[in-house]
């Protein structure tokens, strides 16, 4: 067995930005009541011209450029979202052609908020066995187009986007082992259900779920990776709410590390939260070449999925 390695990472949001000023003029809500409840100012909309799979494709494309490949050099995609309205084609088979790839295996996980973490884990399996050489994976959402307008519950929350990662071997394991499982017999605190589907989520019982069931498990991930908390250098945890991160950040105890906090700007971003987060902190310099960071996905199906990585 050979290690893997995040080689370089990228992101991508919609130009349309909905404060939450513009909310409050859409739906009973404030400024106040959102910042002070979810800790969020502003999403990202994506536009009806605008597919889960084109945000993914800018992401890919821009993580690629800064690995300095080509769409030749990659021959797995792995596509983490849970929004993307046709079958088949999958996402990852249209960002493929999209970005003129060779003949790439390409496959979606749907594991919602947790799926980009699953799917960094996979690209890992997969690098680790032989199986590929060099993979994109890719988290996108567009959860404003499944989102009810009328309900401030769940509209406050949302945001579009997509992040990217490219994973190839090294000799040392610079992707750490996975730690994942679920809840099922709570999957219906956090859905996306119905024709049209539109999200809707229990938010307390997610919340008490986060804030007491999580801290343990991601510090066991700490531990399968040999790193003790307070060396982590960054906390990229699944932006769902800052009331969330915050606590559970605290309660891992890396009181070192830099918490990513993109929520506040980007909104609930699903699959695409922590690679997202994870690239705007390398892109402002906050974290460095071979820092060890802490990713940890959790939500839907109260799944959840974190791993170790070094930083590129």
């Amino acid at each position: 067995m050979r290690g893997s390695r995040v080689v370089a990472l990228g992101h991508y949001q919609p130009a349309k930005v909905l404060t939450n000023d513009e909310l409050a003029a859409m739906v009973e809500t404030s400024d106040e009541w959102i910042s002070s409840r979810v800790g969020i100012r502003t999403r990202h909309v994506a536009g009806p011209d605008e597919p889960v799979d084109e945000l993914a494709a800018h992401a890919g494309a821009k993580a690629l450029a800064a690995a300095g490949l080509t769409p030749a050099d990659i021959d797995l995609v792995l596509v983490a979202t849970s929004t993307a309205i046709d079958r088949s084609p999958n996402t990852a088979a249209r960002v493929a052609a999209r970005l003129g790839m060779g003949a790439p295996a390409v496959m979606d996980l749907n594991v919602v908020c947790a799926g980009f973490t699953h799917a960094l884990a996979t690209a890992d399996h997969a690098v680790r066995a032989g199986s590929s050489t060099r993979a994109l994976v890719i988290g996108a959402d567009n959860m404003t187009g499944i989102t009810d307008w009328t309900d401030r519950t769940t509209c406050v929350l949302v945001g579009d986007g997509a992040g990217a990662a490219v994973v190839e071997a090294a000799e040392e394991e610079l992707i750490g082992p996975v730690l994942w499982g679920s809840v099922p017999e709570m999957g219906h605190a956090v859905r996306i259900e119905g024709t049209p589907p539109i999200f809707a989520q229990e938010g307390q019982a997610v919340y008490r779920w986060a804030t007491t069931q999580l801290p343990p498990i991601a510090r066991r991930v700490c531990e399968r990776a040999g790193v003790a908390p307070e060396e982590l250098a960054a906390v990229v945890l699944h932006q769902a709410n800052l009331r969330i991160i915050e606590p559970v950040a605290r309660k891992i105890g890396a009181v070192n590390a830099v918490i990513a906090r993109d929520v506040v700007d980007s909104g609930n971003t699903s699959a695409a939260s922590i690679p997202m987060a994870l690239s705007k902190l390398v892109e402002r310099g906050e974290i460095g070449t071979g820092d060890p960071v802490l990713l940890f996905g959790f939500g839907g199906n109260l799944s959840y999925a974190g791993q170790v990585i070094r930083c590129p």
